[in-house]
């Protein structure tokens, strides 16, 4: 069971918009659609809800110490690491990819890092946004915090279109089966063979005609 689920991101307006801010726009979407306010709580820095048993929580500090806020809450409602699930930006997937794990390294994510510290664990559960990488020669660090284009936000929200429709099935519980929903791509439609068309029927005097031309 997901106790808590974490959005990641940066404050303030100059960044909401951003690539680095995708955790934020999930959560604070399933907020708005469940009716949850999420206000801010000055104990643990940052905006906290909650939506039936799970809390929900933005950190208001900066990106690289996402894991201030994440460490007191867990710490004072007592929520193990395994219950936590946070929502983040991953560079290793194409825009409007959404994919969930456990565990695992955190490819050079500074909220992960300061998370996984401060949790002295990596065992928290992770659902990771695809934001695509930028061109070669281009620094990641200038890129996530770049708006996205209009094709990748439309691909991206998306991305979080689908991983609503599965949350409720992660606060329960039900990691294997939200994860075999979401991870399953769909199949593109089969291609249309061309219509064959009937030869049409050849007119008669045609070969007179080839033959002694028009009269």
């Amino acid at each position: 069971m997901v106790r808590l689920v974490v959005g990641l991101g940066n404050p303030g307006k100059e960044y909401e918009r951003t690539r680095h801010n995708a955790g934020f726009w999930l959560v604070e979407r399933f907020a708005s659609a469940n009716g949850v306010i999420l206000r801010k709580d000055a104990k643990f820095q940052a905006l906290v809800g909650r939506h039936e048993q799970a809390f929900l929580l933005l950190p208001q500090s900066f990106m690289n110490a996402s894991g201030r806020a994440v460490q007191m809450l867990a710490g004072f409602f007592k929520v193990k690491p395994e219950e936590i699930l946070v929502v983040h930006d991953e560079l290793d997937f194409e825009p409007g990819v959404a994919r969930v794990k456990q565990g695992g390294g955190i490819a050079g994510h500074n909220g992960l890092k300061d998370i996984s510290q401060r949790l002295a664990s990596h065992d928290y559960w992770r659902l990771r946004l695809g934001i695509g990488r930028p061109a070669p020669g281009r620094e990641g660090a200038d890129y996530v915090l770049e708006k996205p284009s209009a094709e990748d936000l439309a691909a991206i929200n998306g991305a979080i279109d689908r991983s609503l429709a599965v949350l409720p099935q992660m606060l329960a519980g039900d990691m294997q089966g939200a994860m075999n929903k979401l991870h399953t791509e769909e199949k593109p439609p089969a291609k249309k063979e061309p219509e064959k068309k009937e030869p049409e029927p050849k007119k008669p005097g045609g070969l007179l005609k080839s033959l002694f031309g028009k009269k």
